[in-house]
């Protein structure tokens, strides 16, 4: 059958970190740190509203913006904890995760041809979507040296004058790398200098150790061209309902709307009726897991350091990156021989970009029990191979 597809869809390369979750499913007693999906339940609260919503037989189809009221708590809830002004009748689009917000992005945005600034290493989607949107990816190196944060000197080599979109993804996944507000500015005079919509991918905005976020729409000169990308699914361990959004200038959301409408129609009501309640209760319950995280994230960075590894030290989202390349092994043999050795399963660092070689991510959204046992196992295999 393969006569009948396209050039795109042959040539697509499978998600990275697909294929070691699929691999590790078939290897009996795995502890897999592979997939960033909280190991918490969805808040009880934003569940039972879910619950008592069906009851009440709320199963219709919503605006294909989304539902009003959810448009408007979530106005209320960027004004007040971000010090964002978006209007909720045309300015907020609802989405089914905030993976289809970037894919919207994409392909209201781009003319075959045009180019995508994209950090490296960063989410696996991002190049997809714009390659899939027929754009070129211009991958913008990170490195630990600079704590993988994005230096506008590596922009300005990776700058070609084709380029249209800039995404920005902090706290950062796989790197948990975070930026300050300091360190954005030079970035945002870069975007306007050089006239780039930014597709701010803020999931992870409520998942930082180290400070205050700083959503990138809030430095001066911004809002009009950047698009605000977030969810539910990391924070409030919602991953399954696919609940997500993007906020920003009305020309670019009625835009994005319009491919919505025809090819999503609208995102599942009871997901959006969880996400309300969410924002109206949800908050202890959401710091509660925060915290829990936090206490993960230094068992994680400890336990490996202790074995010998660099590990940068991640101060946001659920993941910790560590450099293997005292094993003498790249990425996908340290991932391959470790899931073999150990039955510990890991995403090699060349899922998320070129620049990515010689690490390997690590999810820490697991158990502690989990966790450690992983690290003890990790610490064995790794023995063997730096002694």
């Amino acid at each position: 059958m393969k006569q009948y597809l396209s050039p795109l869809a042959l040539n697509l390369k499978p998600s990275g970190i697909r294929k070691f979750f699929d691999l590790a499913a078939t290897v009996d007693g795995v502890i897999s740190l592979g997939v960033g999906e909280p190991d918490f339940a969805t808040p009880w609260v934003m569940t039972e509203a879910a619950i008592f919503s069906l009851e009440q037989g709320q199963t219709m189809y919503t605006s294909n913006a989304g539902l009003i009221e959810l448009r408007r708590e979530l106005s209320k809830y960027m004004a007040k904890h971000q010090g964002l002004d978006y209007n909720p009748d045309e300015e907020i689009l609802i989405t089914v995760g905030a993976s289809e917000a970037i894919d919207l992005a994409m392909r209201a945005l781009i003319v075959p041809g045009d180019g995508v600034l994209i950090p490296d290493p960063s989410f696996v989607a991002y190049a997809a979507c714009a390659e899939i949107s027929g754009a070129e990816v211009h991958y913008v190196k990170t490195s630990a040296e600079h704590d993988f944060r994005l230096q506008v000197e590596d922009l300005q080599m990776a700058y070609t004058p084709n380029c249209k979109i800039l995404v920005l993804s902090y706290p950062n996944n796989p790197t948990g790398a975070v930026m300050t507000r300091e360190d954005l500015l030079p970035i945002a005079r870069f975007a306007s200098e050089n006239d780039l919509i930014v597709i701010s991918d803020e999931i992870y905005s409520d998942l930082n150790y180290g400070g205050e976020h700083t959503p990138f729409a809030s430095l001066p000169y911004m809002w009009n061209r950047t698009l605000h990308v977030s969810g539910f699914s990391k924070a409030y361990a919602m991953t399954g309902w696919r609940i997500g959004y993007v906020a920003g200038h009305p020309d670019l959301i009625q835009a994005m709307l319009k491919i919505h409408q025809y090819t999503i129609m609208c995102a599942p009501i009871m997901a959006q009726v969880a996400a309300l309640e969410g924002l109206k209760s949800g908050e202890t319950a959401k710091q509660e897991m925060v915290m829990e995280y936090d206490r993960r994230r230094r068992i994680m960075v400890h336990g490996l350091r202790e074995m010998g590894l660099t590990c940068f030290e991640p101060l946001g989202a659920f993941y910790v990156f560590p450099d293997i390349t005292a094993t003498g092994l790249n990425s996908e043999e340290f991932a391959e021989q470790l899931l073999k050795e150990e039955k510990v399963a890991v995403v090699p660092g060349t899922a998320f970009g070129p620049a990515g070689e010689g690490h390997v991510r690590c999810s820490y959204a697991y158990s502690t029990q989990q966790l450690q046992e992983a690290l003890t196992r990790m610490a064995r295999f790794v023995k063997k191979r730096i002694c």
